[in-house]
């Protein structure tokens, strides 16, 4: 069965929400894109008005910029270190926005949204 981002079958006070209507196309979600450290592989998606989406299934590069010089530079990316969102990412590797990577010139955090974005952003903290 498909996400489905609708109304609630409930009110806020646990009553029935009765509904007037079925489902409609352009409300159904889609799953989480877990972007992973290794070769880098894009996904296309369909947004509302038919416009394209690209989001990231796997990154071995970040864009990091350097606030002290204010320099961007692709770098490549050895892992994760610190994700707030889940402890568990760490292990699998999975990058989001808010995860520190460790690169090639130190550790970033991500600033970005890889799986909706299609590319990792990130500034660099040490």
């Amino acid at each position: 069965m498909a996400i489905w981002q609708g109304r609630s079958k409930k009110k806020p006070t646990g009553g029935r929400n009765p509904f007037s209507r079925g489902k409609k196309r352009f409300e159904i979600g889609r799953e989480k894109s877990h972007t992973r450290v290794g070769p880098q592989t894009v996904k296309k998606f369909r947004g509302r008005g038919g416009g394209e989406k690209r989001g990231l299934l796997a990154a071995d590069y970040a864009n990091v910029i350097n606030k002290e010089t204010n320099v961007v530079s692709r770098v490549k990316i050895v892992g994760v270190k610190v994700n707030p969102a889940d402890p568990n990412y760490v292990q699998r590797n999975i990058i989001n926005k808010g995860a520190t990577i460790v690169t090639e010139i130190g550790d970033a955090v991500v600033t970005s949204r890889p799986g909706q974005d299609g590319t990792v952003n990130a500034v660099l903290v040490s």
